[in-house]
Order: C-alpha cells, then sequence, then structure tokens
C-alpha cells in the first residue's frame, strides 16, 4: 500500500495543541501515512513557539518558513509564497490546517489553488463578528476545505448553513484538549511549582487579553486596565503579557499598580496587577488549574477553563465557541466592569454555574480524525 504524503501546518501558539495530538496519531500510523510539519513562523520567539515543541514531545519541523511578524496581508502573502514552494517540493495528498490564524488560510488557499486537499481541524466556529481577523480566516477555510472537524454541534450547524455538503463534516471533538488530557498527570503533581501552589491557597485571578478590539486603541485598552486594578482589589491578579499587549502598555502607558514580574513569583498582595511573561504550555495550564477565576478574550482558553471547570469571564462580547456557556464554566462579559466584578463576588462565594465536559472532549478527538483520513 501506497502511503498518502500529509503536511500539516502549525503558526501560531494555539496551533501547536490543537495540532500535536493528530501528529502523535499520524506517526502511530506509520505504515497508512508519511507525516511531515511545516511552521510558517507566524509565532517566532522561543516563549511563543519552541518551547512547544519540547513540551509537547512533537518533532521539529521538516520545514520553517521563518515568515515572523507583519501586517495581515503582507504575513499571509509571504506564507502563500513560501508554502508554495513546499507544495511543489512534496506534493502532499492532504494538507491538515487548524484554528483559526492568518497562517491556517494562507496554507488552505495556496493547497486548493494547487489541486490539493485541505482538512481543517476546529471547523465552523462563528463569531458572526467580521471585524475579527479570525473570523473571515475561519470563513473563508472552511468554504475551500474538503474535510471539515468540528469540535462542538454548532460548528455542524453553521457549516450545514452555509452550503456545505454533510459529507465533508465531522464531528470528532477538540484536539486541543486531547493535549490537556495528555498532560493531566502533570497538572495533579504538586512538585515542581510550589509557589504557583502557595498562591492558590491565597486564591488569585488569571488574566490574559491580547485581542486588537481590546489591546489596539487607548481607550478600550484604559477599560481593560481598570477592569484588572478593580479585580485586583479582591484578589491578586496575574496578568499573562501578550507580546502584542505588552508592545501597547509600553505604548499608552500604565498605572504604577502593575508590576513587572520576569523571574520567580515572590509575595503578591491585593490592589496589584502582576506582569508576566508568556509562559510555556505546562506553566500556563498549571497557573490556569489552581486559579480562582481566568479573564481571558481567547478562545482556546475558554475551552481549557471549561474542561478543567474554572470559571471564566470572556472579556468580548461574543463568542465563537457557545458550548462554553451553554455547558460550561464560561460567561461573557464584555468589558462591562460592575458586571465583571459582581461575577467574581459570586465566584469568591461558590455561586458560580455547575459546569460540564461537551461530548466527545475525551482526549480521542485525534484518533477518530486519523480514522477519517484512513478511510478518507
Amino acid at each position: 500500500m501506497t502511503k498518502k504524503r500529509i503536511l500539516s501546518v502549525v503558526g501560531a501558539r494555539p496551533n501547536f495543541m490543537k495540532i500535536a495530538p493528530i501528529l502523535l496519531e499520524l506517526d502511530r500510523r506509520y505504515g497508512h501515512f508519511d507525516s511531515k510539519l511545516v511552521h510558517t513562523g507566524q509565532h517566532y520567539d522561543q516563549a511563543m513557539s519552541d518551547v512547544f515543541f519540547h513540551e509537547l514531545g512533537m518533532k521539529q519541523p521538516d520545514y520553517n518558513l521563518g515568515v515572523g511578524s507583519a501586517s495581515h496581508a503582507l504575513q499571509t502573502a509571504e506564507i502563500m509564497k513560501r508554502f508554495e514552494e513546499v507544495c511543489r517540493l512534496e506534493k502532499p495528498d492532504l494538507v491538515v490546517v487548524g484554528g483559526d490564524v492568518n497562517s491556517t488560510l494562507a496554507c488552505s488557499l495556496t493547497a486548493v489553488k494547487m489541486l490539493i486537499p485541505v482538512a481543517h481541524v476546529e471547523a465552523g466556529l462563528r463569531s458572526f463578528d467580521r471585524t475579527m481577523p479570525e473570523e473571515i480566516n475561519r470563513l473563508v477555510t472552511d468554504s475551500i476545505s474538503d474535510l471539515l472537524f468540528t469540535t462542538e454541534i454548532s460548528g455542524n450547524c453553521h457549516l450545514k448553513a452555509e452550503g456545505i455538503p454533510q459529507e465533508k463534516i465531522h464531528l470528532v471533538g477538540n484536539t486541543m484538549i486531547d493535549s490537556l488530557v495528555r498532560f493531566s498527570a502533570e497538572l495533579s503533581r504538586n512538585g515542581g511549582r510550589p509557589r504557583v501552589n502557595a498562591l492558590a491557597d491565597a486564591g488569585f485571578y488569571l488574566a490574559t487579553i491580547h485581542r486588537p478590539a481590546n489591546v489596539d486603541e487607548p481607550e478600550q485598552l484604559a477599560k481593560v486596565l481598570d477592569i484588572l486594578l478593580s479585580a485586583s482589589d479582591g484578589l491578586p491578579v496575574l496578568f499573562v503579557a501578550h507580546p502584542r499587549t505588552r508592545e501597547r502598555l509600553r505604548q499608552f502607558g500604565r498605572d504604577e499598580r502593575f508590576v513587572e514580574i520576569q523571574g520567580e513569583i515572590g509575595e503578591v498582595r491585593r490592589g496589584l496587577v502582576y506582569l508576566l511573561p508568556p509562559l510555556s504550555y505546562l506553566d500556563f495550564l498549571y497557573t490556569m488549574s489552581r486559579a480562582t477565576a481566568v479573564l481571558t478574550d481567547s478562545g482556546g482558553i475558554q475551552e481549557e477553563t471549561t474542561f478543567l471547570g474554572i470559571p471564566c469571564l470572556t472579556l468580548r462580547e461574543n463568542t465563537e465557541r457557545p458550548i462554553t456557556v451553554e455547558v460550561g464554566s464560561n460567561e461573557i462579559v464584555g468589558l462591562d466592569r460592575k458586571r465583571i466584578l459582581a461575577c467574581l463576588r459570586s465566584i469568591s462565594a461558590g455561586r458560580w454555574k455547575k459546569t460540564a465536559v461537551p461530548p466527545l472532549w475525551d482526549g480521542k478527538a485525534a484518533g477518530r480524525i486519523v480514522d477519517i483520513l484512513e478511510s478518507w
């Protein structure tokens, strides 16, 4: 039997956790697949990229396109140009892309124009907010993909409404949760991060904010910072600052109650927000699993907190992951300061909603995906 050649694409931090379980499953079935990995370099520094290969047990990429940061148009165009050369060399039978970043859009477009089939992992998610670059990436990628792997039933409904044939759509679960399940034993260990354990005993809020709508305009960023400072009056806030957010803080200035931390977290106290650099995957998961609540605008964190049962407040007006609100711990709160503080009081008082794990979020999504690839 001739092995099918598959190129899997990663580019930004969220992609690693989604694609790593699929790569492991493809390698496990080596007799069926010749699997190679392409890293576009959309996220390129050690904290946002290299550390994930080590922690997730991913092989080093067969190709690193080294694109780096740029405007949406320039970055997308550069990825397309460089990925086209890889496809000419490899002649893959299938390109696998995940999520909704520029690398997802660029590589799927390139492949389809070269008549190479595309599989989209995490298909069908919709915020219905076209001011979000990710929404455009999702819509275009789904419209040209041959296999669409969904994480929740809303994805199936959206794709059907958009005219995608039923035979292309497969509800498989969530590969990001596969990664979390794989390292669940690590999260239950008390060793290795004693400082976080000590913080958890006293309680803390964890925050991560990076979307352009929240950080690119001074007025919006000021609202976010005011919310975090107000929240810190209840419990200390650990603010894991994305490089994009950190740059905006440098540009616009910040209150003196934002304390920079580069190394070990020392004693923390209420009324202060502690700025942390990007954490590795395992360090972030461990810290999140011990937080009293999480304040975020990240899609993936909405999913991870739902699985872990950690209260999550999403500082956006919408979510493309409605299952996290319907059965999970997530609540969409926008930048409504009064509502957010009321939610935090409810959480601290133990009055948060009961949660459940969504269907098929069981750590076996990658196996279901590769089963479908084999039959396809």
